[in-house]
């Protein structure tokens, strides 16, 4: 499933580039962003997207998910350099937290993944997309204030977010606005099944060309029509160096003498605790997503995201997780394998080495409206149509979990949104457990699958609805596993039938658990 022949790659090359090509511009501004927002070196932000794209990505059992930093971890990380004193202490946590994953890994405690619940995973991924909405508005008016809150609101409220966007349209840059109009409509255009069916078209990415007319927009504004041309703030900042070599300059290392402090080792494991669980809500959400309906092994993932961020504390980079917006990015830029994260890695190395005076020519806008069509197509309006069509068990998991996340962030969300879908899995094994059908004077009490103790309370109310002198047939062939506690009570009703003139007749029981034998009943083998 996970190791593919160098011709699968081909196949899908001419996707992977211009996907790739796509989420690099995605994934620019928010390493960056995040970096800022840590408190840590700019450069530290582009290390880890270096590093998720060029080394994660083979490692990777996903074909699809892209590494690199989180906006989840920017308080954590923030936090860790102001405990520790200085970055290079974070480092050394960084590669610690690795190995904790690493080790997370061979221990196979990516099982976890697999208990999330899809109705969950579908709120986290509309929540997401709900954000990203959110919090482009502002970057597509032209009214930027940070670009690290895009994925997570972390230290922003819903409240602030909200108000951003009312803030956004007392501050219009008429620039902004018009590049991503265009841009929103050159994305939707090119969904149209008519440019599907163009051999020609179809080659060409949206996003790809949404960049290029931002970028064109801007050159002929600027010459002719100064008025509507993007301010200097509005558009991609990136460090630019003078000759390739500077780019190695830009590295730090980590001080080992940070190994004595114990504050070090609490943050290495806050670190791979939850960047673990983001990586594991990521890949889940990112196999719900992938178009090619593959499963990527959970244990594999917690292990390539241990050796990167054991590689990235060595280079000076932030720690990194698999992160969603991104991945979402490269599904909907048409990426099918791992050589489109590849790509996007590749991108980044080369535009910090050759290209970062060319690439801070393209506009915010250019990427607010590439993630505004990203989130509109997870928190579409039919997906809510079809939870409310499915019923409350699914529905209110799904618009829990999109509430809790919009409040508070993606792992208070995550968890809150567990313990609704958690409930509705009790409720549902509480009801369907057991059956008890009357004809007449006869019972029929079914144990239609395992029974556990949370099943007590139904079967004794079932029990207190047989009626004297009547017959029970007691059937637990279905049933592979009876908890003892179950047991117990059967015994007793067993025990009292004759009491009351109850006849029993059991069915299957015997051998689950041995049971005594009362006069009132007989055993069926």
């Amino acid at each position: 499933m996970i190791h593919k022949h160098a011709q699968y790659y081909f196949n899908h090359f001419k996707d992977d580039v211009p996907a790739g090509i796509v989420v690099f511009l995605v994934a620019l501004p928010l390493c960056l962003g995040i970096a800022l927002a840590s408190g840590a070196p700019l450069f530290s932000g582009l290390i880890a997207g270096l590093v998720g794209g060029l080394v994660v990505s083979w490692l990777s059992g996903s074909q699809l998910a892209v590494s690199g930093p989180a906006a989840g971890l920017t308080v954590i990380v923030f936090n860790a350099i102001e405990t520790l004193g200085s970055f290079q202490g974070l480092l050394v946590a960084c590669i610690i937290g690795g190995i904790i994953q690493l080790g997370l890994g061979y221990l196979r405690a990516g099982i976890i993944g697999a208990f999330f619940p899809v109705a969950v995973i579908k709120g986290m991924l509309a929540a997401i997309g709900l954000i990203l909405i959110i919090k482009q508005i502002p970057h597509a008016t032209g009214y930027d204030t940070s670009f690290e809150g895009d994925e997570s609101y972390m230290r922003e409220t819903a409240e602030s977010s909200f108000l951003e966007i009312f803030d956004a349209f007392n501050a219009v840059s008429l620039g902004s606005v018009a590049i991503s109009s265009i841009a929103l409509l050159i994305l939707i255009v090119w969904e149209h099944p008519w440019i599907k069916r163009q051999k020609s078209l179809k080659l060409i990415p949206g996003p790809l060309l949404v960049v290029i007319w931002g970028i064109s927009y801007n050159l002929v504004a600027s010459r002719f029509a100064p008025g509507w041309a993007v301010k200097a703030e509005h558009m991609v900042s990136l460090p630019v160096s003078e000759r390739a070599s500077d780019f190695f300059g830009n590295f730090m290392f980590p001080d080992f003498s940070y190994l004595a402090n114990p504050q070090v080792y609490v943050v290495a494991v806050t670190l791979a605790i939850i960047a673990s669980l983001e990586t594991l809500l990521s890949l889940e959400a990112t196999d719900k997503l992938d178009p090619l309906k593959r499963l990527a092994p959970t244990n594999r993932e917690l292990k390539a995201q241990g050796v990167g961020n054991i590689i990235s504390g060595l280079l000076g980079g932030l720690p990194i997780t698999a992160v969603i917006v991104r991945s979402a990015a490269n599904i909907n830029a048409g990426g099918k394998t791992r050589i489109a994260c590849f790509i996007h890695g590749l991108c980044l190395l080369l535009s910090v080495m050759f290209f970062a005076g060319f690439l801070n020519t393209i506009p915010l806008a250019c990427l607010s409206s590439i993630l505004l069509h990203t989130g509109y197509k997870l928190a579409k309006p039919a997906l809510f149509k079809e939870y409310y069509q499915k019923g409350m068990s699914q529905l209110l998991p799904f618009v829990i979990t999109i509430i809790a996340i919009l409040l508070t962030d993606l792992l208070i969300g995550m968890a809150i949104g567990m313990v609704i879908g958690l409930f509705f899995v009790i409720k549902a094994n509480y009801n369907a457990a057991i059956t008890l059908i009357q004809d007449g004077s006869h019972y029929t009490l079914l144990l239609n699958k395992d029974v556990s103790f949370l099943n007590k309370a139904l079967l004794r109310k079932f029990i207190l609805q047989i009626k004297a002198d009547s017959t029970v047939t007691l059937d637990a062939g279905k049933a592979k596993f009876i908890d003892h506690d179950i047991l117990e009570t059967l015994e007793d009703f067993l025990a009292t039938a004759g009491d009351d003139n109850i006849s029993v007749e059991v069915i299957d029981l015997y051998g689950k658990e041995k049971i005594k034998k009362h006069e009132s009943f007989v055993i069926l083998k």
